[in-house]
């Protein structure tokens, strides 16, 4: 229930409509409990002098309070449910927002289909809570306590045999839900799992294809979906461990006729004392029904929320502090590396080590180097998406940390070596960073990444849909319209993460002699490990063990007999056999 304590600020919200809802159950009760005691007094009229006039009044009654029950039944649903609705709707928005602010660390240890499954069935779980569960749990409450004072002013013996099985269910009660609690715990987990399967597979069905494996696939989801079902039957026969609760609402029912009928016979109560304690006795089987149900809720709920609050208390790491110039709305792009030291954990060697370099403003620099060595993740300290462990990064002689994230962000156009497409227009995709873009802005960024005659061929030009991470296009249009997308947005810093790797030597020089025009007066950070990419680079740096090894132009390399050297030689010969071949 302590998890359950972090919807309160969601209450206080709609306050009104809860308190309005819970007015309703109230008023509800009241006139549903009322209808017994018209009974009684029915009965015990009638008897002393039956007549019709007397029928008629005592129905009449009954009918009109049961239309004045129903009514407020009917309002109860429309507060308390929509009220659901409405947090619901909230608390996916907040989730919505806070998993946007979490740090790639953060999508870098949790799987896709783990998120989702958060997302969805846990928000779906926590709703009951706030809806249904409360809904019932006041209304049985109410219900109870108004029967209970009711049966004991009818008669307080026939009252204490009755509810004699009350103790036995509410330990039942407690106990089951204990259990039920563990198991959806449990069952919320294995869903993550295979959630996160399903979502693997369809990304991944061009592999599966290729390597024949839909038959082992289909195998393993099967496995999955067995666990699943299991852990699921677990909770359920749990479950069904409420329903002997009916059982002893039935042996109550036969305690009233058995020991209610002889308090008849002896004079201490009326027929239709006996008969408005029966009618009770019928309003309580509902209760009761409904404190498992509800429990059971109540426990769902508390297990997701739980898992919820997990990804709420992920911190946020890459923030705005008091140390933010928001006074700054824009960066030209001088950067320097101040002894800048980077690991991604506490716990795990350091990838940059102690790293010191300078990009003036308008400059066009390179990194190069072997896989793993850390030209990545240089160039993603810049626009913060991770921190360094050690030292600073300046722009125009600002820490980044005291840029306004936005306006860090915003001046920069980042190619990523990972293409990512939306499932949209290829326009829509290219102007993805700009809140107002004209067509003349995507065909000139099309033109200089060189998307442009490959567009002419498209069935729908820059209306294209490009289905879902851009499965109609091939690898290098992919990495065209990437470029595109961050060229659109004019920045004064553009970093390109070995952007040109899915494009031929041909293309990728005529993508290079576009870019020169667009790169002047900007800052301009290429990665590759293609020579023939970097070597026209003002400043060339070779990283080698989270060190800079070497730096230079081109022929100063080339002379100093280095790591680079070796690169470019070696890849020399890879064009010479080509040509051979």
């Amino acid at each position: 229930m302590k998890s359950l304590a972090a919807l309160n600020k969601y209450f206080r919200t709609y306050k009104k409509d809860l308190i309005l809802g819970l007015t309703f159950i109230l008023l509800a009760n009241i006139f549903q409990v009322a209808i017994p005691i018209v009974m009684r007094d029915s009965i015990d009229a009638l008897k002393s002098h039956f007549e019709y006039s007397l029928i008629i009044k005592y129905a009449a009654y009954i009918v009109g309070i049961a239309i004045f029950s129903g009514y407020f039944r009917y309002m109860i649903r429309m507060k308390m449910n929509v009220m659901s609705r409405k947090i619901e709707f909230d608390l996916r928005n907040d989730f919505w927002k806070h998993i946007q602010k979490l740090p790639l660390r953060f999508f870098q240890n949790n799987s896709t289909g783990n998120i989702m499954a958060h997302a969805t069935n846990d928000i779906n779980a926590v709703r009951m809570y706030v809806g249904p569960a409360i809904m019932y749990s006041f209304d049985t409450l109410t219900k109870f306590l108004m029967i209970f004072v009711l049966i004991i002013v009818i008669s307080p013996s026939l009252t204490f045999f009755t509810l004699l099985p009350l103790p036995f269910i509410s330990f039942l009660v407690f106990r089951v839900s204990k259990q039920i609690h563990k198991k959806f715990r449990i069952i919320q987990e294995k869903f993550s799992e295979l959630t996160t399967f399903v979502q693997e597979n369809f990304a991944g069905i061009r592999v599966i294809k290729s390597y024949v494996r839909e038959a082992f696939q289909t195998e393993s989801f099967q496995n999955l979906s067995e666990d699943y079902l299991q852990k699921s039957m677990e909770k359920i026969k749990i479950q069904a461990l409420f329903m002997p609760m009916l059982l002893m609402i039935g042996i109550s029912g036969i305690v009233v006729i058995w020991y209610g009928g002889g308090l008849v016979i002896k004079g201490e109560l009326t027929i239709g004392d006996l008969v408005a304690f029966a009618a009770y006795l019928g309003l309580l089987m509902w209760p009761v029904i409904a404190l498992g149900w509800v429990m059971n809720m109540i426990q769902q709920s508390s297990a997701s929320m739980k898992r919820l609050l997990k990804i709420f208390d992920e911190p946020y790491e890459i923030t705005e502090s008091s140390i933010t110039r928001h006074s700054i709305n824009s960066i030209k792009g001088a950067i320097e590396f101040k002894n800048v030291s980077f690991r991604y954990k506490e716990n795990l060697p350091y990838v940059l080590d102690d790293v010191s370099l300078s990009i003036p403003r308008g400059a066009t620099v390179a990194f190069i180097g072997h896989t793993g060595v850390g030209k990545s993740s240089l160039v993603n300290l810049i626009p913060r998406f991770y921190d360094v462990s050690n030292g600073k990064i300046t722009i125009d002689g600002f820490d980044v940390r005291e840029l306004p994230i936005s306006v860090l962000r915003k001046n920069i156009g980042f190619v990523h070596q990972e293409t990512f497409l939306f499932s949209d227009t290829l326009k829509n995709n290219i102007l993805y960073g700009l809140n107002d873009g004209t067509d003349e802005m995507v065909e000139n960024a099309a033109k200089i990444s060189q998307l442009d005659k490959d567009v002419e061929g498209f069935p729908d030009g820059y209306e294209t849909i490009l289905g879902e991470r851009g499965i109609t296009l091939s690898g290098g249009q992919k990495q065209r319209a990437c470029l595109a997308r961050a060229l659109a947005i004019d920045p004064n810093i553009l970093i390109l993460d070995d952007s040109f790797s899915a494009v031929d030597t041909h293309t990728e020089e005529d993508i290079l002699n576009r870019l020169k025009d667009f790169m002047q007066g900007r800052t301009s950070i290429i990665i590759s490990h293609r020579i023939s990419t970097v070597k026209d680079a003002d400043r060339i740096f070779v990283l080698d063990n989270g060190k800079i090894a070497e730096e230079g132009t081109h022929t100063e390399l080339v002379e100093l007999n280095g790591i680079y050297a070796d690169l470019h030689y070696k890849q020399l010969l890879e064009e010479e056999l080509k040509e051979l071949s």
